[in-house]
């Protein structure tokens, strides 16, 4: 018999998928259930029916497993903000270990070793930043996150893995727009105002910063409501974000400041670093300088080496390793990141290390005609990885070594045969968990040239 929607079966959960849901079989067919865990027997609904899996929920656990956590807040787990919020961390550490060691196995690769997951010193609360859509449910305008594989908003207050004190901003936020009718944007008709809320606050410092993606560049009640985020105990920086596009992107090109400073600084071990609006720095401030010295301890560094920094944003590796090599170079395409790298090497007192704006595998080239010797690469890429032509131009430029930081082990593993194939070699990977409740994971290698 096939399976139809909405039919209820009981399911034998015997593995995780890389996006935590379990997985189970049932007459030939794959069944994917959402926050099941191996070794549970559920009984679950069936959702949606494809031609070889199905998803399905679950309606009772049968058998529990003991890695279960019991947690109250399901939301957490319905919006995907916190897919991981069931399982307890020492198997979520595991969990992400695996991911990595499968996509080896999966690219014959199985004799490259894997570390052991390094925990997070926070496990929640630990995220130094919030984007939060605005939406109206039930004439109300509520902020939230939206149920996974859908655009509905499951309105919340605490965000579960995000520092404390910007939930706290977050929810004070909110009851200032209710309390001067702003409208909330909708996405349907393209109107409204308030987009999203994106909070970011300074571990070191204390400073909050709020930025409203707003759909105009000004709205009436801007200025009473400026007036009334300022007086928020830790806001010290309030900055309207124009985003007049219809569109999935959340921040728009524009930033306008609508009140205090233009930036917040926060720290990484001892070195300062300014953060402008769109910069992108690492969520997970505490752990974020034990990724780095990961990083710089396997890479082995010399005083004499000269380093390249690229994807370098507002240079938090490049200025990590400067103290430890004669010359840090780096690029980054965004120009207020370059900015922000520079100001961040005067703001350190780094003398060695200078950033220009530019893609890497054009500037590379060019620096090699120069004659500038490089000795090792550090790349800390987005989720898709690097290009080929960035791999080309970092094998000519001839490095004795790479250093990968991955924040996507599949694109990274893609990349690390890419390199292989140019005579580079590695041996061993080793994961780190940035994102804990969640099913991503970061990783760390070394590149070695034959």
């Amino acid at each position: 018999m096939n399976m139809q929607k909405n039919q209820i079966i009981d399911l034998e959960i015997t593995d995780l998928s890389y996006e935590a849901m379990g997985v189970a079989h049932y007459n030939g067919m794959t069944v994917f259930v959402t926050n099941a865990l191996p070794g549970e027997v559920v009984s679950a609904k069936i959702l949606k029916v494809k031609k070889n899996f199905a998803f399905a929920k679950i309606e009772k656990i049968k058998k529990e497993s003991p890695d279960r956590v019991k947690i109250k807040l399901n939301q957490w787990v319905q919006t995907g903000l916190a897919s991981l919020a069931h399982i307890k961390y020492e198997k979520q550490l595991v969990f992400k270990r695996n991911q990595v060691v499968n996509l080896l196995k999966k690219a014959h690769l199985d004799d490259i070793e894997v570390g052991q997951t390094l925990a997070s010193p926070e496990q929640k609360g630990y995220r130094n930043k919030a984007q939060v859509p605005v939406r109206e449910v039930k004439g109300k305008l509520e902020i939230g996150f939206f149920r996974r594989h859908s655009h509905d908003l499951v309105p919340l207050t605490n965000f579960f893995t995000t520092d404390p004190e910007i939930d706290r901003v977050l929810v004070a936020v909110r009851d200032v727009l209710r309390r001067n009718q702003v409208p909330a944007y909708d996405e349907i008709h393209n109107k409204g105002e308030v987009r999203y809320l994106d909070v970011r606050r300074s571990k070191a410092t204390g400073e909050i910063m709020v930025i409203l993606v707003c759909l105009h560049n000004d709205f009436v009640q801007l200025p009473r409501v400026a007036a009334e985020i300022s007086q928020i105990p830790g806001v010290t920086s309030i900055i309207l974000n124009h985003n007049p596009k219809k569109t999935n992107v959340i921040l728009g090109q524009k930033d306008y400041v609508v009140y205090g400073d233009d930036h917040i600084t926060d720290q990484i071990g001892n070195l300062k670093f300014r953060i402008s609006p769109k910069s992108f720095f690492q969520i997970n401030s505490l752990q974020t300088p034990r990724l780095y010295n990961l990083a710089i301890e396997k890479a082995d560094l010399k005083p004499s080496d000269v380093v390249v920094d690229a994807y370098s944003g507002i240079g938090t590796i490049g200025l990590s390793v400067a103290k430890h090599v004669k010359a840090v170079r780096g690029m980054e395409v965004i120009a207020d990141a370059v900015r922000d790298a520079n100001a961040n090497a005067k703001l350190n007192n780094i003398s060695n290390a200078k950033y220009v704006t530019g893609k890497a595998e054009e500037i590379m080239p060019h620096w090699a005609k120069e004659g500038l010797k490089t000795d090792v690469v550090f790349v800390d890429p987005p989720r898709k990885g690097l290009t080929p032509e960035f791999i080309d131009a970092t094998v000519k430029t001839g490095p004795k070594k790479v250093v990968y930081i991955s924040c996507n082990p599949a694109t990274m593993i893609r990349d690390l045969q890419l390199f292989k194939e140019q005579g580079y070699q590695f041996d061993r990977i080793d994961p780190v968990d940035m994102f804990p409740q969640t099913p991503h994971v970061e990783a760390v290698t070394i590149l070695t040239k034959n």
